[in-house]
């Protein structure tokens, strides 16, 4: 039984928790506002309903009051609509069997002199079944009379004659004049959350565009290479948005302590860097002296006409070797504090094409068990740069590759053009770099082997000469490795370009 992978979580489009402060504090005002305007408009359609349904109440009850007695005398009105009575509404009485005794619906005409008259109509026998059906019990009560009327307020009352008075009055005005009130309440309401969310949208931005500056500023800071060389931390909060008296001034004002710290820290830093670089360089070029005069009385001494017993010369062969190999090294942490210091590199013509005939031919002399290929284009490819240095990149990488691979493995250096940069690779079908050296290999004396064995004879620093070199001339190194295939890639512009500032501690190592 098969399982789909679990799908990576995203975040809700309409959580309130991913929304920008002014969005929240807007949304919050405006649910406020419709809370509010519901609560208003509720309590004053409630109101409204009632002060209009005890208008309507008074009304039916005292229709029907005169409905059954008219206060003239004993005997009831006849069949004449009560004074005041309106089209539609219903006086009638019916018999303690339910017919109706006199009375109807009113409705109301001129006469032939043009003066308006109310009279009765004959109600129609469904409509009299469901008046019947109210309980006289003089309480006022909702009826639908059907389609044709629609909907009543009823009340039915006992009479003198043993029957009962009805009185029914329509509930279509007041129910329209309800729905008007809260279609007028809704048509302001929603009229003021537009107008209310438009200028608190406008309010809010505008009283957060201090908080905007400070991380507006906070953005910018992050921004800055703070890893190496001198760094000028210029960014700070304006003293308009330092204010201690305000949330954000204190904001603010903790934003500049902070960045005055680190600015202190990374001077510091700088300094400390820049006592190193030259520690590295003087001791560099005062140790060229004595470790050239040592090999040269070891040489000497090898080369005496009296005869050198086999442990001495072997001795002697060692102390020369090891001054050999300090020597190697000792240039190289001259070379990288030079180009750290920003020396500028010569500015020539370079035909990389040649560079690297050149430089794979010195290879395969160097390691003839080593299958060496050339994947040249048609055409030279020229740089501007200086061509010892890029000599020695090309033949430190060719040396990586020669000493971390075993005999017959295939190592092919190509060049060629892409997007406007000369680029070089040299590839080979070597075990690989292990994957935890490699987010260190552009690191100074980075070594896949911790007890830092100098077997095969690396100081350290080969490909952290390639970064540097590569660098000063305005490249780019990279490297791509896997088990069977590891690639490093130089890019270089075609033309001259500013060398970038000194990067020191970020070189290139050799592989283990």
């Amino acid at each position: 039984m098969s399982s789909s992978p679990p799908t990576e979580a995203r975040p809700a489009r309409w959580n309130p928790a991913g929304w920008p402060l002014r969005t929240r504090l807007v949304a919050i005002m405006i649910a406020l506002l419709v809370l509010l305007g519901l609560v208003v408009g509720g309590t004053a359609e409630i109101y409204l309903h009632k002060s209009l349904y005890q208008q309507l109440d008074a009304k039916v009850l005292e229709t029907n009051v005169r409905n059954r007695w008219d206060g003239r005398g004993p005997l009831p009105l006849g069949d004449r609509p009560p004074p005041g009575s309106q089209t539609n509404w219903i006086v009638t009485r019916l018999d303690s069997i339910g017919a109706v005794t006199s009375g109807g619906i009113v409705a109301i005409d001129t006469d032939a002199d043009g003066v308006y008259v109310a009279y009765y109509k004959k109600l129609a026998d469904p409509t009299v079944a469901r008046l019947a059906s109210v309980a006289p019990d003089n309480t006022p009560r909702d009826l639908n009379l059907g389609a044709d009327l629609g909907d009543y307020r009823v009340v039915s009352a006992l009479n003198e004659r043993g029957g009962v008075s009805i009185t029914a009055l329509p509930l279509d005005s007041t129910r329209a004049t309800l729905l008007q009130a809260a279609l007028v309440t809704g048509g302001a309401v929603l009229a003021a959350l537009l107008i209310a969310g438009w200028a608190g949208a406008f309010i809010v931005r505008r009283t957060l565009q201090p908080l905007s500056r400070v991380a507006a500023t906070a953005t910018r800071v992050s921004e800055l290479e703070l890893d190496r060389g001198e760094v000028e931390l210029a960014q700070r909060v304006p003293a308009s948005d330092t204010d201690p008296r305000t949330e954000v001034g204190q904001v603010g004002s903790a934003l500049n302590r902070l960045l005055d710290h680190v600015g202190s820290a990374l001077e510091a830093r700088h300094a400390s860097e820049m006592q190193v670089r030259q520690f590295v360089a003087d001791a560099s070029h005062e140790l060229r002296t004595p470790l050239a005069a040592i090999r040269g009385y070891a040489e000497l001494s090898r080369r005496s006409r009296r005869p050198v017993p086999e442990e001495i010369g072997h001795v002697l062969r060692r102390v020369e070797s090891e001054a050999e190999r300090m020597t190697a090294l000792v240039e190289d942490l001259l070379l990288l504090a030079r180009l750290d210091a920003g020396r500028p590199l010569a500015q020539d013509p370079v035909d990389l094409t040649v560079l690297v005939v050149d430089a794979v031919s010195d290879a395969h002399a160097a390691g003839p068990g080593h299958d060496w290929q050339l994947d040249l284009p048609a055409e030279p490819v020229t740089v501007t740069g200086d061509a010892q240095r890029l000599h020695q990149v090309l033949g430190n990488l060719l040396a990586n590759a020669r000493t971390h691979t075993p005999e017959g493995t295939t190592v092919t250096v190509g060049v060629g053009e892409a997007g406007g940069a000369a680029v070089l690779t040299v590839t080979d079908a070597g075990p690989g770099i292990p994957v935890e050296l490699q987010p260190h290999i552009f690191e100074r004396f980075a070594r896949g082997d911790s007890s830092r064995s100098r077997a095969a004879g690396s100081t350290g620093l080969g490909l952290s000469i390639v970064y540097a070199v590569v660098t000063a001339h305005g490249g780019t190194v990279s490297m791509h490795s896997v088990p069977g295939r590891t690639e490093f890639t130089v890019r270089l512009p075609m033309t001259a370009a500013p060398a970038p500032p000194p990067t020191p501690g970020v070189p290139v190592a050799a592989r283990p």
